[in-house]
């Protein structure tokens, strides 16, 4: 079945966001802010220098000579490193709960930790997930749009259920310190088939939860609490495995006597949540500087529109507010509160 994938760029100073849309639903959330350190991302190739073995971690902490937690290299029972030693590292999955990215070694090298090779930026990654999804050399879509799609993506990817009243489906899906905990909840129509609802409901709700949980950037152990208990158990991985089917490395269990199937899903991105939280007031002055670059593009008549905002954030957004062009503009005032920013029309 030909789905229809669209490819969404924000490319707004300070942070740029990406949004791959399947069917008129997000599925991929990216966001890079301009200050995260290039090494600390998926995919980025860097010489790092090791700085304490942990046998009992069976690995090392690795410094990659950028500001942030150190990150952790695994290794086999049968490889040695030494503290100072040098190696060619490339980062498997970035940093999340205050613990730093994980490293898989490509060979041993020299010199001072240093990048060697970023990871793909949104734009490139977008264009390898169309290529993935069956869209190569779709089009990026970029301006209001663009924005406008990767705050609905972000609403999404903040959200807890997902609700489908056609097939009575309510699911879903929270993450605690030791899993991801999917309820798929199923309420029969009257003179509807409920063993047939039930079996929609089920599959359709492992389809909504591996979306949801892709969206969020998450992994580890996922318990589903499936309806009907174990009514499902013969085809239900078999469902979960079709949800799942994108996600490299997914290992999908059996259903359990209490009705509960569960997944193991590997950590790769750092979750969406934490991404968020963590910006601080960079974050704050990327998110000032898209609200005026979403005015500015929302009405092109507009001879100059100006963001007024506390002192510290009006600093620091003055750069990125500078450069959207002369009909932007940033005013400190030190009577607007924190997340009482607005514009005025001049």
């Amino acid at each position: 079945m030909t789905r229809e994938v669209e490819l969404f760029l924000d490319d707004t100073p300070g942070e740029t966001r990406g949004v791959v849309v399947v069917d008129g639903r997000p599925e991929l959330l990216l966001i890079h802010p301009d200050h995260e350190p290039p090494a600390m991302r998926l995919g980025a190739r860097s010489v790092g220098r090791v700085r304490s073995v942990e046998p009992g971690l069976r690995g090392a902490f690795v410094d990659l000579g950028c500001v942030g937690p150190q990150a952790f290299l695994p290794t086999a029972r049968d490889e040695k490193l030494k503290n100072g030693e040098a190696v060619e590292v490339v980062v498997t999955a970035e940093a999340r709960e205050g613990k730093g990215p994980v490293l898989r070694r490509i060979a041993a090298a020299s010199g001072d930790p240093r990048l060697l090779e970023g990871a793909p930026d949104v734009r490139g990654q977008l264009l390898a997930e169309g290529a993935l999804l069956g869209a190569a050399g779709a089009e990026i879509i970029k301006g209001l749009e663009a924005i406008r799609a990767v705050e609905e993506g972000v609403d999404e990817a903040l959200s807890v259920r997902h609700v489908d009243p056609a097939l009575g489906l309510d699911m879903a899906v929270q993450r605690t310190r030791a899993l991801i905990a999917v309820d798929i909840d199923f309420a029969p129509r009257p003179g509807r088939d409920a063993k047939k609802g039930r079996a929609t409901a089920n599959r359709e709700g492992l389809t909504a939860a591996a979306r949801q949980i892709r969206l969020k950037r998450w992994g580890g152990l996922v318990a589903v609490d499936l309806v009907g208990g174990g009514a499902d158990g013969a085809a239900a991985p078999g469902w979960a495995r079709e949800a799942f089917a994108e996600v490299s490395g997914a290992a999908i269990g059996p259903v359990s006597r209490f009705g509960l199937l569960q997944l193991s899903l590997p950590w790769s991105r750092t979750p969406i949540e934490e991404v968020l939280a963590g910006r601080g007031l960079k974050g704050e002055a990327a998110d000032l500087c898209r609200k005026l670059r979403a005015a500015l593009l929302a009405d092109t008549t507009v001879a100059r529109i100006t963001a007024t905002a506390r002192p510290e954030l009006a600093e620091a957004a003055g750069p990125l507010i500078a450069i959207l062009g002369p009909r932007a503009g940033i005013r400190s005032d030190p009577a607007v509160g924190a997340g009482r920013e607005y514009l005025t029309e001049t």
